[in-house]
């Protein structure tokens, strides 16, 4: 896979792509110590994050949006990381797959649940909510839509909040994962 879009060179942005930098490389991501280099050595954005400078107007609500589904949200840590690494194993992706099993990992989820995740085991996480979390993650990234079976039980298990949440968590990474792979973004050699 030959990677399409270079890293952005610090020094070569305009004004609003600096900002937008600024708000990734210097925000809640970085504040709250990132498992994952936000940046490589050069100082370009790593992951999805550097094709977001292209269009620092999208980038900049892009960035926000999915600020706000890790640093607001009323999913917790393990719930989260459940619904995106499902994400990154519904469209094959390397990056968010690497980025989000250090987070995953930090957040407590033992080597097995990761694993788990990674080859669509389910068996691995005995808690309710957390299989409800997967089952519903699954459902969204794969045949991207609910049964009504699947909705009531998400509705009445979850709450409607963080249906929307959890719903708009696996849009999220799906469009971050679609970039990814559009841009061919490879994850760090390990």
């Amino acid at each position: 896979m030959t990677r399409r879009l270079a890293p952005l060179s610090p020094a070569e942005l305009s004004t609003t792509q600096r900002e937008l930098y600024d708000a990734i490389a210097g925000g809640p991501r970085a504040r709250n110590g990132s498992p994952f280099p936000l940046v490589d050595a050069d100082g370009g954005l790593q992951g999805p994050f550097n094709a977001m400078l292209l269009q620092p107007s999208v980038g900049t609500a892009l960035q926000a949006l999915g600020s706000a589904i890790r640093y607001e949200a009323l999913l917790d840590t393990r719930c989260r990381e459940i619904a995106v690494l499902t994400v990154a194993r519904a469209w094959d992706s390397a990056f968010e797959r690497y980025a989000h099993e250090a987070v995953a990992r930090t957040a407590g989820m033992s080597a097995a649940e990761v694993s788990a995740l990674r080859d669509g085991d389910p068996t691995a996480f005995p808690d309710p909510r957390e299989q409800l979390v997967l089952q519903v993650s699954e459902a969204l990234a794969v045949r991207r839509d609910l049964t009504d079976e699947e909705y009531t039980r998400a509705a009445d298990g979850l709450g409607l909040p963080v249906l929307f949440e959890l719903t708009t968590l696996v849009g999220y990474y799906a469009t971050l994962a679609l970039q990814l792979r559009a841009f061919r973004v490879p994850a760090p050699p390990s």
